[in-house]
């Protein structure tokens, strides 16, 4: 992965990106929630543009803060090659019909018992803060990291308590990143740009039989040849390093005053604004928005022939 930080003041509109550089796009990565999901569904919509992303020869892994149960099913049953959870924990991909995994080096931080007593430990002082926090309703299906509840299945948290929570956490030593539901925290050196330039330095597991729509096994991308789709401030650290990055529309409330055009949704759960914004951003929210982005991937891949 470029370790040159590809710096974008002001992101473009989606429809600016032009054609010559876009066929340089071989592989997608996208965030789920709030990206390829709306309102916490999942459009028809917006899976067939998954399938469409597929079947036009495009390899496409979801990386995620969802849970290693969550993603077992996702690597299964969606048309992806390989999926990364849990901010970049670990990596699931299918191979010759059975499900295989790789822990991101730096995952572990100690052993299992460790881990899950700092994050037990990590929730009492959470807890003794904020003792209207909750847990995400997946915590049972994690391994890695503890989810706070911002706004998926409790009242909204306020600003300041969102920016605090994420203080406290950083505080005791662990990692957290606000994504657009949870605040995720967890004890080990990696997040999704780390998980995904260690499933890349591996060699891509699970893309080696890949097949394009005539059937031919497809040639691995190159590094500059991925372009990511994100929404919220835990994709930061991918909208920095890929070349071709991508915000849906709702990733606007995240933007700096002087880069907003406009803020079409007010979000209590509101954080400082994004030091590292992607390069373009849809015209469209949340699976929309994929949709908007997939449409002209695939129309420029069949207009190749």
């Amino acid at each position: 992965m470029n370790k040159n930080l590809f710096i974008t003041a002001h992101p473009a509109p989606w429809e600016s990106a032009s054609e010559k550089e876009l066929r340089k796009v071989k592989g997608v990565c996208l965030d789920i929630d709030d990206t390829l999901s709306t309102h916490g569904k999942l459009t028809a919509e917006a899976y067939q543009a998954l399938w469409n992303l597929k079947n036009a020869g495009f390899f496409v892994v979801p990386v995620t803060g969802r849970p290693a149960g969550w993603c077992d099913h996702f690597a299964r049953f969606w048309p992806v090659d390989a999926i990364i959870g849990e901010n970049g924990a670990f990596i699931f991909y299918m191979h010759e019909g059975k499900r295989k995994r790789l822990d991101t080096l730096g995952a572990a931080a100690g052993t299992e018992v460790t881990r899950k007593q700092n994050l037990e430990e990590l929730g009492i002082k959470i807890l003794a803060r904020y003792p209207f926090a909750k847990w995400a309703s997946d915590q049972s299906y994690r391994e890695y990291d503890l989810a706070i509840d911002i706004c998926e299945d409790v009242q909204a948290w306020k600003s300041e308590d969102v920016q605090g929570l994420l203080e406290l956490c950083h505080a005791q030593g662990a990692k957290a990143k606000l994504s657009s539901i949870h605040v995720n925290a967890w004890f080990g050196e990696f997040d999704k740009r780390k998980g995904f330039e260690n499933w890349m330095k591996l060699g891509y597991p699970g893309l080696e039989n890949a097949r394009g729509p005539d059937s031919t096994v497809l040639a691995l991308p190159a590094e500059n040849e991925w372009l990511f789709i994100g929404d919220s401030p835990n994709d930061e650290p991918l909208f920095a390093t890929f070349e071709f990055s991508v915000g849906v529309a709702n990733l606007k409330k995240y933007l700096s005053p002087q880069t907003q055009t406009q803020n079409s949704s007010q979000n209590p759960a509101q954080p400082p604004a994004l030091t590292h914004p992607p390069r373009w951003l849809t015209q469209a929210e949340s699976g929309a928005g994929f949709v908007q982005m997939s449409d002209r991937l695939v129309a420029l891949r069949k207009a190749r022939g």
